[in-house]
């Protein structure tokens, strides 16, 4: 058995899937969510509010340079993203526990091209980022904690999503 060469992305194609990021707090988390949109192969990762953007060695670190294979831009308002995703045919999908949510197993490739918005580690996402979301999707949970660390859900949906588009 032998490792496998890394493969050159050049110009494959990138999966229908956009992540957004609203305020979250943590530059570990943030690089973590940047190597997870760097293994799914999502097509851009939008950074909100007062979510830490590159360039920062802590991002860094957890990204393992992710940070600079994956299209990023950071965004101040989340409503001006999701306005634009929205205009240009993307589903948007808090990824959060609501009294609606779907779970993220039961979701279908009619979904896409799909906009998932991750929110902050305590509060989640704010009340106007859900008003513009057309769907909530969740991660079922089993144990006493109902919820997953930010980087850790994020990179759970994002290649749940990457098996609906390849099934």
């Amino acid at each position: 058995m032998a490792r496998t060469a890394l493969p050159d992305i050049g110009d494959k194609p990138r999966h229908p899937l956009v992540v957004v990021v609203d305020n979250v707090r943590s530059l570990y988390n943030v690089g973590s969510i940047f190597r997870s949109c760097d293994g799914a192969l999502v097509e851009k990762l939008y950074l909100c509010g007062f979510t830490p953007f590159p360039p920062r060695k802590e991002i860094s670190k957890t990204a393992l340079s992710a940070d600079e294979s994956v299209p990023w831009e950071h965004v101040y308002d989340i409503t001006e993203v999701l306005t634009h995703l929205k205009a240009e045919g993307y589903t948007i999908a808090a990824l959060e526990h609501t009294s609606e949510s779907l779970s993220c197993f039961e979701m279908t490739a009619e979904l896409f091209p799909l906009a998932v918005v991750v929110g902050n580690e305590i509060t989640g996402i704010a009340d106007e980022a859900l008003e513009h979301c057309d769907v909530a999707l969740e991660i079922p949970m089993y144990g006493v904690k109902q919820s997953l660390n930010v980087a850790v859900a994020t990179g759970v949906l994002c290649f749940e999503c990457v098996r609906v588009l390849q099934s």
